[in-house]
């Protein structure tokens, strides 16, 4: 069977894969260590709203230079900074140091959908690739995948030593130096035509009118940035650390059994991005964003009121069978309503506008844990099917383009 992807698309999907995997291992074990470490709702809160919002800023930031700074050398930069990241973390930081960390968007509490390197990868991509969720879906579905493999790593016996010293759980971060490292040297492999195309004058990354920027498309944008800022304040009441720390303290359950559980998470996500093409293609891409997206909300709000550990799995297992169709549709979305010249802005943008809401959301989750453990999980799902609500109106009022050649059918 023909591999689909062409060289540059599989360096990426490769970047993606071993992001992943760094970041699936360290989002369980990150819960492990502010729990081990005794910080109040409040003090989790504040990291992880450190995290999102440095991975809004440094979105926006790659946005804005990486045309012209160039989206190779920009991807390759992130992944130092990641390796740097590591290197920080795993030398015991304190508090301070990982709030700064935080802030620089080069650690993430989310495996497939994170900041700067998938507003890089999201415009690459789109060279193979721009009109269709098809190698959106695989470059998702791959990355879930991996991101299970990290995940299942910090649940096996021997990896963590016994004991909860916050030290012992720091170290372990040290998985992210040769994360890095190999992403640096994936992105030093990729071909100029990632790069976005020379302008008028000839200068890579410039178009008549300057560095490139919304203007065609400019209403459509906004417009879907608006809408994903509403579902991506949902989605920071409920990241991944987030999940484990709510879990470990509700349940009492061990950094081994939330490991399991963010594997099979991650394994069933990475069917349910892959399936998503296929659905894409039949129903179009916002039913099936919005299709799948709001059951999987009411499934959210009820892990809030599951009695048990195995209860609470189960569901969070059902609610990511359909949660995550709408990422490779989402993406593809994107850059099929905007021109090529258009496609690093609207993606950063895009992506911006979910980063920048969600640093409010681990502060209102601590908020409202005061008031109910399990209160973040309901709110998260009603915000969440509010979006998918204002979405499909806003797609039966505009007229789409076909994304899907029949090449890809």
């Amino acid at each position: 069977m023909r591999w689909p992807l062409g060289r540059d698309a599989t360096l990426l999907v490769a970047g993606q894969a071993v992001r992943a995997a760094g970041y699936g291992f360290t989002a369980v074990l990150l819960g492990a260590l502010l729990t081990a470490r005794g910080y109040s709702h409040l003090a989790v809160g504040g990291v992880l709203t450190a995290l999102v919002a440095g991975t809004a800023v440094s979105s926006l930031v790659v946005g804005a230079i990486a045309d012209r700074v160039g989206r190779r050398r920009s991807y390759a930069l992130f992944f130092l900074g990641v390796a740097t990241a590591g290197a920080v973390v795993a030398a015991g930081a304190p508090l301070w140091a990982l709030l700064v960390v935080a802030l620089t968007g080069t650690l993430s509490t989310d495996v497939v959908d994170n900041g700067p390197a998938t507003t890089l990868e999201q415009a690459m991509l789109a060279a193979d690739d721009a009109g269709t969720s098809r190698v959106y879906g695989m470059y998702n579905a791959i990355g879930a995948t991996a991101g299970a493999l990290g995940a299942l790593a910090a649940a096996v016996p021997g990896v963590r030593p016994a004991g909860e010293h916050a030290v012992v759980h720091g170290w372990l971060f040290a998985a992210l130096i040769p994360v890095g490292v190999t992403g640096a040297l994936l992105a030093a492999r990729m071909s100029p035509a990632v790069e976005m195309p020379a302008g008028p004058a000839g200068r890579p990354g410039w178009s008549r009118l300057g560095p490139a920027r919304l203007v065609a498309s400019r209403s459509t944008v906004r417009r879907l940035a608006a809408l994903f800022a509403v579902d991506a304040g949902g989605g920071g009441l409920v990241t991944t650390a987030f999940l484990a720390y709510y879990l470990g303290s509700r349940y009492h359950v061990s950094v081994s059994a939330l490991g399991r559980l963010f594997f099979a998470v991650s394994v069933v996500q990475a069917f349910s991005v892959a399936l998503a093409p296929r659905l894409a293609r039949r129903f179009g891409l916002v039913p099936t964003m919005v299709g799948t997206h709001l059951p999987s909300n009411v499934l959210l709000a009820s892990v809030a009121f599951a009695p048990s550990f195995p209860v609470a799995a189960i569901l969070l297992l059902a609610r990511t069978t359909l949660s995550q169709m709408d990422v490779p549709t989402r993406q593809a979305l994107v850059m099929t309503v905007v021109t090529p010249a258009e496609r690093t802005r609207a993606a950063a943008v895009t992506n911006a506008a979910r980063y920048t809401v969600r640093p409010v959301g681990p502060l209102v989750a601590g908020a409202l844990q005061n008031v109910a453990l399990g209160a973040p999980l309901l709110v998260a799902g009603i915000v969440k099917a509010g979006y998918d609500l204002a979405l499909w109106r806003w797609a039966r009022r505009k007229r789409l383009p076909n994304p899907v050649p029949e090449q890809a059918r």
